[in-house]
C-alpha cells in the first residue's frame, strides 16, 4: 500500500515537471518571436529613419543649387536685360519647384513630430479664396471648369496660412490631376457652421473616382495613386501630408468617392481662438489675404495654352520684375495698350499674348500708370482694380477727368462681382468691366469692339475730302472743332515739307506728343503720323484735280513726298490705284 502510494506521488511530480517544461518552451518559443518581430520592427523604423533623413538632406542639397540658380538669373539680368520676361518666368519655375522640395521637409516634419502650427487672425473666406485662384492656369490648361464659392464671403478666423495653402494646393491639384477636359469639373465651397467657429472646405470633381482597391492606401506616404493612366506627375506626398496637417490643426478629413462619377474631400478646421495652444497662435501678425502663399504656374513661355483661352488668377507672387516698357515703334500704325496690374505674373502673360497683335506698355500700379501715360502714346487701358498706391477706380478719375486723356478707353479687371461694384466701375467712365476670372477670347473681344470704333472713326475720315472735313467740323463740339482746324491748318501750313513730323507737329500744336496722339485718335481714329500723310493725300487729290495733267513726279514733291515710287505706293494703297490712273481719270471725266 504504501509502494503504491509512493509511486503515485513520484507520477503526479513527473506530470507537473512535464508540464512546467512545456510551459518553459512556450514561452522560449513566444519570447524568440517576440524578439525576431521586435527587431524586424526596429529594422523597419530605423529604414524609415534612414529614408527620411535621406529625403530631408536630399531636400535641403537640392535648395542650395536652386539659390544659386536664382541668383545667376539675377547677374543675367543685369548682364542681358532684353530678356527680363524670360528671367521672370525661369524665377517663377524655380519657385514653384522650392515649393515641391518644401512640401518633402514638411512631410519628413509630419512623420517625426517636430512640425509647428502657428495661427494668425484674418479674413478666413478671402484667404481660401484668393489661394485658390492660384490654381486656375492648371485649371485652365486642362480645360476644366473651374468655380470658387464662399458663404459667407467674408468670414474672420484664425488660421496657419501656409498650413492652409498647402492643404488646398494639394486637394485642387489632386482634384486636377483625375479630371478630363471633355466636360470636367472642380468646384471649391468653403462654408462655415452655426456658430462660426470652424471653416468646411469641399473639393469636388468629376473625375474617375477612387477604385475601392485603392481606398485603403489612399493616404499612406508614396502612394502614387494612377499617375501613369492618367498621363500626370505625382510625388505621392499630397495626400498623406494633408491629412497630417489637418489633423495638426486639430481638423478633420473624410472623403466620398463613387468610381467612375468623382470624389469630394471634405476638410472641417477649427478657426476659433480658443482651440489652439497659446504656443500655436501669433499676436502680432495678421492674415494678408492678398498675398497667399500658393504660386502655381502651369505654362511655359512656349506653351501651346498661349493660343488657347487663358483663364488667369488673380493674386499671386508679388516679387518685383522689370518688365521692358519699350515701345515696338517698327508698326507705327499698331495700337497701343498700358496694362495696368500689381500681380506680375498675370501681367507677364497679358504682355506676352497681347504682344502679338498690339503694343504694350506696362505699370505695377495706377500711379505708375499715371506716369505711363503721361510718356507714351495709347489707345486703351488694361487695369486692375484693386492696387496699392492708386487703385482702378483712381486711374479711371483721374483720366476721364483729364483734358488730354478723358478719350482713352479703360478696361477694368477685378474679382469684385457685386452688381454694385461694375455699376461703380461703369458710373465712374469705365469703358468695359470684366470680373476675374477672365477668358483672353472674351478680353479680346472687348478689346476690338473698342477698337473697332476707332477704325471706323478713321474709315470715315480717310473717305472725306478736305472741305467735307471742314464741313463736319461745324457739327463738332466746340473744342473738338477747334482742335481739329488747328491740326489741318498745321499740317497745310508744312504741306510741301517732307520732314515735317510727329514731334514737329505736337510742337506746332503746342501739345506733348503723347496729348496729341490721344486727341487725334479720338478725334480721328489716327495716330499722329496717319493723319499727316492722310493731309498730304487729300491734298493730292485736291491737287490733281485743280491742275489737271500735273505730273506724278510734281504732285509727290507738291505734297511732301521726296520719292515719287514711294508716293505712288502710299497713293495705290490708300485708294485702290496709281496715281497716273487718277490723274487721267480726271481728265477722261
Amino acid at each position: 500500500m504504501k509502494i503504491l502510494l509512493y509511486l503515485r506521488t513520484q507520477n503526479k511530480c513527473i506530470v507537473d515537471l512535464i508540464d512546467i517544461i512545456e510551459i518553459l518552451i512556450i514561452a522560449l518559443v513566444i519570447a524568440v518571436v517576440v524578439v525576431m518581430r521586435l527587431n524586424l520592427r526596429n529594422a523597419k523604423l530605423r529604414q524609415k529613419a534612414q529614408q527620411s533623413m535621406m529625403f530631408t538632406s536630399l531636400t535641403h542639397e537640392l535648395l542650395t543649387p536652386l539659390t544659386i540658380l536664382s541668383a545667376s538669373i539675377e547677374n543675367l539680368r543685369a548682364a542681358e536685360p532684353k530678356y527680363k520676361s524670360q528671367y521672370a518666368l525661369m524665377e517663377i519655375n524655380i519657385q514653384r519647384s522650392v515649393r515641391l522640395l518644401q512640401q518633402i521637409l514638411e512631410t519628413a516634419k509630419a512623420k517625426d513630430g517636430s512640425l509647428k502650427l502657428l495661427v494668425s487672425h484674418g479674413d478666413v473666406m478671402a484667404y481660401i479664396r484668393n489661394t485658390a485662384r492660384t490654381i486656375i492656369p492648371l485649371m485652365a490648361k486642362k480645360n476644366l471648369e473651374f468655380s470658387i464659392k464662399c458663404q459667407p464671403e467674408s468670414m474672420m478666423g484664425w488660421i496657419d496660412t501656409d498650413k492652409l495653402d498647402k492643404i488646398i494646393f494639394n486637394l485642387l491639384s489632386n482634384a486636377a490631376k483625375y479630371t478630363t477636359g471633355d466636360n470636367g469639373r472642380v468646384e471649391l465651397f468653403a462654408r462655415t457652421n452655426d456658430r462660426y467657429d470652424k471653416v468646411i472646405i469641399s473639393v469636388k470633381d468629376n473625375g474617375c473616382g477612387i477604385p475601392e482597391s485603392r481606398k485603403k492606401h489612399l493616404f499612406e506616404l508614396f502612394f502614387d495613386g494612377e499617375y501613369r493612366r492618367f498621363n500626370t506627375m505625382g510625388t505621392g506626398i499630397g495626400l498623406s501630408l494633408t491629412r497630417d496637417l489637418v489633423y495638426l490643426n486639430n481638423g478633420d478629413l473624410t472623403y466620398e468617392s463613387e468610381e467612375g462619377k468623382g470624389t469630394t474631400f471634405n476638410i472641417m478646421l477649427p478657426i476659433s481662438k480658443d482651440s489652439f495652444a497659446p504656443s500655436q497662435i501669433d499676436e502680432k501678425n495678421k492674415v494678408d489675404i492678398n498675398k497667399p502663399v500658393s504660386f502655381v504656374l502651369d505654362v511655359e513661355d512656349d506653351d501651346p495654352i498661349f493660343s488657347k483661352d487663358f483663364i488667369f488668377n488673380e493674386k499671386g507672387n508679388n516679387n518685383e520684375v522689370n518688365i521692358d516698357n519699350n515701345v515696338d515703334s517698327s508698326d507705327d500704325d499698331a495700337y497701343r495698350i498700358l496694362i495696368v496690374e500689381d500681380n506680375v505674373e498675370l501681367l507677364l502673360m497679358m504682355k506676352h499674348l497681347l504682344s502679338k497683335k498690339y503694343n504694350v506698355v506696362t505699370a505695377y500700379n495706377g500711379k505708375e500708370a499715371v506716369d505711363e501715360i503721361h510718356k507714351n502714346e495709347l489707345d486703351l487701358i488694361i487695369s486692375d482694380v484693386m492696387m496699392p498706391e492708386m487703385d482702378g477706380y483712381e486711374l479711371v478719375k483721374y483720366v476721364k477727368n483729364s483734358n488730354d486723356y478723358c478719350h482713352l478707353p479703360i478696361i477694368l479687371l477685378t474679382a469684385k462681382t457685386q452688381e454694385n461694384d461694375k455699376e461703380e466701375g461703369l458710373e465712374i467712365g469705365a469703358d468695359a468691366y470684366m470680373t476675374k476670372p477672365f477668358k483672353v477670347k472674351e478680353l479680346q473681344l472687348r478689346i476690338n469692339n473698342l477698337i473697332e470704333n476707332r477704325q471706323r472713326i478713321t474709315r470715315e475720315f480717310k473717305q472725306q475730302t478736305i472741305e467735307d472735313v471742314r464741313t463736319k467740323s461745324a457739327t463738332m463740339p466746340s473744342p473738338d472743332k477747334e482742335f481739329l482746324d488747328k491740326a489741318i491748318a498745321c499740317v497745310h501750313k508744312h504741306i510741301d515739307d517732307s520732314d515735317y513730323d510727329r514731334e514737329t507737329f505736337a510742337s506746332d500744336m503746342g501739345m506733348s506728343s503723347s496729348s496729341l496722339y490721344n486727341k487725334l485718335r479720338a478725334v480721328t481714329g489716327m495716330n499722329a503720323t496717319s493723319f499727316i500723310r492722310d493731309m498730304r493725300m487729300k491734298e493730292a487729290c485736291r491737287l490733281a484735280k485743280a491742275t489737271p495733267g500735273i505730273r506724278v513726279s510734281d504732285l509727290a514733291y507738291s505734297v511732301g513726298f521726296k520719292d515719287p515710287k514711294y508716293f505712288a505706293t502710299i497713293f495705290k494703297k490708300e485708294f485702290g490705284m496709281q496715281p497716273s490712273e487718277y490723274i487721267e481719270s480726271i481728265i477722261n471725266q
